[in-house]
């Protein structure tokens, strides 16, 4: 006869039978529908170019999904191939400002007389993450670089981040130079927890999410864990401010005069 071993009783009762009968069967067919998307942002200057080309300067999936946010969800994507050769000893002010720049006037240039059609608007941006120390944080190089990175981030009291945003138009009148222009630089502090442990930064790190990122980290992802505050606009350190790319797209559109009719009458129909 097989030997009997004693197997002790669970630490928890089982749910009682009242509690039990008082769930529904789960139906194998039923499906939980997704949460509709909200409806774009519905302004005159952004009906006034709904169906024209509008070119994002920019390779990173962050960027255009703000912007789809926003209402402006077709878009060519046309990255700038112009390497980025500005010298660091510059303020971070003025580095993004002018790789923001160079960005938006290379993919104009490129794009004005494409058999696509003349761009109806180019936005352009660059971010860079600023240590204390007043550095600009490229891309990590490596695991233990990235690692490194972190370690700092996280051991300074807090760092700042800059995102430079671009927006050019088109002038149909033969006004010097032809084209609208508009900038804007915006700034955010950030400050990771301090009981950031090595061992997080470590399985953040193997991640590989910030391996592609100015400073190491994607504030929108997994890298929120690391932070505790920030003191600015949040979209800034996703890496295009929102709110003051809207204000820049009315702006340059609003330079152009063949469009001054259509914010009338646009806004006379609301």
């Amino acid at each position: 006869m097989a030997d009997w071993k004693y197997t002790p009783a669970p630490l928890e009762p089982p749910p009682s039978y009242e509690t039990t009968a008082s769930i529904p069967p789960k139906s194998p067919t039923t499906k939980i529908p997704l949460p509709r998307a909200p409806l774009p942002l519905d302004l005159p200057w952004i009906r006034s170019i709904r169906g024209r080309r509008i070119i994002l300067a920019s390779a990173s999936p962050r960027r255009r999904q703000l912007l789809a946010q926003i209402g402006l969800s077709n878009l060519s994507v046309i990255p700038s191939t112009v390497p980025e050769a500005f010298s660091k000893t510059l303020s971070p002010f003025e580095y993004v400002l002018q790789t923001a720049t160079q960005k938006a006037m290379t993919v104009y240039s490129s794009q004005i007389d494409s058999p696509d059609g003349e761009p109806a608007l180019v936005i352009a941006a660059d971010t860079v993450v600023v240590s204390p120390r007043g550095q600009i944080l490229e891309k990590p190089r490596s695991e233990a670089d990235h690692i490194a990175m972190l370690k700092g981030l996280r051991d300074s009291i807090s760092h700042k981040v800059y995102t430079a945003v671009v927006v050019m138009a088109p002038l149909p009148s033969a006004r010097d130079p032809g084209y609208a222009l508009e900038s804007t630089v915006e700034e955010t502090t950030v400050r990771f927890g301090s009981d950031v442990s090595d061992e997080l930064i470590l399985s953040y790190v193997r991640t590989r999410e910030g391996a592609d990122k100015a400073g190491g980290y994607g504030i929108q992802g997994i890298g929120a864990i690391l932070v505790d505050k920030i003191e600015g606009n949040f979209d800034n350190v996703v890496g295009l401010p929102l709110r003051p790319t809207l204000a820049l797209i009315e702006k340059v559109l609003r330079d152009d005069e063949d469009l001054v009719d259509e914010f009338a009458e646009a806004a006379e129909e609301e």
